[in-house]
């Protein structure tokens, strides 16, 4: 089962890969126990209404994790 994380689909780089690194998403990868690594499946939330599978990378440009995402239906 893939584990749900808050993130900020507004902050993405300029690949449209959203960043992993807003306290929310510190804090469920914190409180779940997640080591983020590539290619790591995580299910991506706003807490509002969207949502999306996402596939962890490492940004060497910018030296923070980021996912590249498909959105779901909610």
């Amino acid at each position: 089962m893939m584990q749900k994380v808050y993130v900020d689909f507004n902050n993405c780089d300029r690949q449209g890969r959203v960043r992993l690194n807003t306290r929310g998403t510190f804090d469920d990868l914190e409180r779940l126990n997640i080591k983020l690594v590539p290619g790591l499946e995580l299910l991506l939330d706003d807490d509002e209404e969207l949502a999306a599978v996402g596939i962890v990378q490492f940004s060497e440009e910018e030296n923070i994790w980021v996912a590249t995402f498909t959105w779901v239906n909610t």
